[in-house]
């Protein structure tokens, strides 16, 4: 998860180096002290500056954020690039992959990544079974994504910090699917426990301080245990007809009630015009009739006439045969059909 930077002799350890590359050399060239000890003392400064040299150049990458440290004490944060340092063991570099989103598999392990990965769950029993609030056991393969926001405190605020993000995480599943049912951990609630438990794994991380942001917590993979995985199965499919049932009962209600509805509507809406068409057919009816018996009322007889002759008007045309009423003889005249003769003649 990161790297140090600090290699490089320092202190006893760079001068046991030197004596023992100085010895090295003068059993070599067979170096006589009565010469002179400036020779000696060359070959040591080059040897130092060598070394020295080779451990004050470091690289950062893209995805890396370097922790440096000065006797021991933060110094600075590096971005990426090459940079240089105090050699010497005076600064120590560290490594963050600060850029990438890291990973941590719980319940499986990866053991070839690619396009066909290859997972494995031999010897993870114990970290998959986790026991539901109704007292049923549960195969749970899950994993943690998660990002280092500080790089600082990610190393030295705790000893072990993947290890601690495992097990807190680990603690929030069994928490929190141990408030569920079976049901919900392997069918309906499975995001939204995911969502749960990153609130809460956040939550406990934040207060840690340990500079950690959760990117993700999701499910992979949820089932019965082997035992009882066939039965399930079962009931699972069960589950999902009575869904689809369901959902096709919802799609005919929706196409149906509407259009009852609207017809419905409609039926109202012809029954109101109707009602209203005979309400003010009434009302001019009354209207009429009300101004007819005014006029009645001043000449009786004109008006009586008048309403005679309009209805004969009315009713004489529609008649086939007219006949008249002598009343003094009691004979019948009959009224010759000159209308009928006369439209026939014109045709």
């Amino acid at each position: 998860m990161m790297q140090d930077w600090g290699q490089g002799p320092s202190g006893d350890d760079l001068e046991k180096k030197v004596i023992e590359i100085a010895n090295q050399l003068k059993n070599k060239f067979k170096f006589n002290p009565q010469k002179g000890i400036l020779p000696l003392l060359i070959i040591i400064a080059v040897i130092a500056i060598l070394i020295g040299g080779s451990s004050s150049m470091y690289k950062v990458d893209t995805e890396e954020t370097g922790v440096v440290l000065r006797f021991g004490k933060f110094s600075k944060f590096s971005n990426p690039g090459l940079h240089f340092k105090i050699p010497f063991g005076v600064e120590q570099v560290y490594l963050v992959p600060t850029g990438r989103v890291l990973k941590e598999e719980f319940g499986y392990r990866t053991v070839t990544p690619g396009i066909k990965t290859v997972y494995t769950k031999r010897g993870l029993e114990e970290e998959s079974l986790t026991l539901t609030g109704d007292l049923n056991v549960s195969d749970v393969e899950w994993i943690v994504q998660f990002q280092v926001s500080d790089p600082f405190k990610y190393i030295f605020k705790i000893k072990d910090p993947i290890g601690t993000i495992r097990d807190i995480a680990e603690a929030m599943v069994r928490k929190t699917i141990g408030n569920a049912d079976v049901t919900q951990v392997l069918t309906t609630d499975r995001a939204y426990l995911a969502d749960q438990i990153q609130q809460s794994l956040q939550a406990t991380l934040t207060q840690y301080d340990i500079g950690v942001r959760i990117v993700t917590v999701k499910f992979q993979d949820v089932n019965p245990p082997e035992a009882v995985k066939d039965a399930f199965n079962e009931v699972n499919e069960a589950e999902q007809q009575k869904e689809s049932l369901i959902f096709q009962a919802r799609e005919q209600y929706n196409r149906e009630v509407p259009r009852a509805r609207g017809e419905a509507k409609r039926t109202l809406q012809e029954a109101q015009g109707y009602a209203v068409e005979r309400i003010n057919k009434a009302r001019g009816e009354t209207n009429r009739f009300v101004a007819l018996l005014t006029e009645y009322k001043k000449a009786p007889f004109v008006t009586r006439k008048r309403i005679h002759i309009e209805t004969m008007e009315e009713v004489l045309p529609n008649l086939d045969e007219t006949y008249i009423m002598d009343g003094k003889n009691g004979g019948l005249l009959p009224l010759l059909p000159l209308r009928k003769a006369m439209e026939g003649a014109v045709k």
